[in-house]
């Protein structure tokens, strides 16, 4: 792994160039925090186009509010999120996570203003609640600093030789953590900027290494297998 000095000054270029060739992402994209909330633990294992379904459904229920997923009856929450897969398996964790959020603290805005490390154990805790999932609430939702670390990162990370890709998902957030400034709108835009490279460019199988914008870094696309 590269010196500290040489690593800020990498990921920084790294970030230049994406920010650059893709623009400014505006993710996570939902109209309020917690639609955000919904939309990270709706996304596990699935697309996010089946999300959008889910919500849309759920908006058109007017049922995407705190109280209205607390309060229903859960064959129906199963059926209105079904797009998402794993419906029932989802509809019972994301009722149970926001019925947790009601009792702890009543509201998403008094769950911001909570401290940050206080708020990622206790999501940690809750059933079905990864360390993905519990940063991309972190940051996206809530307002605080916690990189958010998935499959697409890992393979952006073995290919440019900054990392295996495989190491603890607490390592890896750690190395942005510890060489980037601390902004969460960086680390949201940072990371929204790895997804949209691996989504479009950087693909497990035939990447586009040819129009990549990282591709001055002299990235291996037969590195990782993440």
């Amino acid at each position: 792994m590269k010196k500290p000095r040489r690593m800020r000054a990498k990921l920084m270029r790294v970030y230049r160039d994406l920010a650059r060739h893709f623009g400014p992402q505006h993710w996570w994209p939902a109209r309020t925090p917690f639609e955000v909330m919904v939309g990270a633990i709706l996304t596990q294992n699935t697309a996010w186009s089946n999300v959008e379904k889910a919500i849309a459904n759920l908006r058109a229920a007017r049922a995407l509010a705190p109280r209205a997923i607390a309060e229903m009856d859960l064959r129906r929450l199963a059926r209105l999120v079904r797009p998402s897969g794993y419906y029932n398996q989802k509809a019972k964790r994301l009722r149970d996570f926001i019925r947790w959020m009601l009792d702890r603290y009543g509201s998403v805005a008094a769950m911001r203003r909570a401290p940050a490390a206080r708020l990622r154990a206790e999501l940690l805790a809750r059933n079905g609640i990864g360390p993905e999932t519990a940063d991309s609430i972190l940051l996206y939702a809530l307002g605080k600093r916690s990189f958010v670390i998935d499959a697409y990162t890992r393979r952006a990370l073995a290919r440019l030789g900054l990392a295996r890709g495989s190491e603890p998902y607490e390592e890896l957030r750690d190395l942005f953590e510890r060489n980037l400034p601390r902004s969460k709108e960086l680390y949201g835009e940072y990371h929204a900027l790895l997804v949209v490279l691996g989504k479009d460019l950087c693909r497990k199988k035939n990447p586009s290494c040819e129009t990549c914008p990282l591709v001055r870094h002299k990235c291996n696309p037969l590195r990782t297998q993440a």
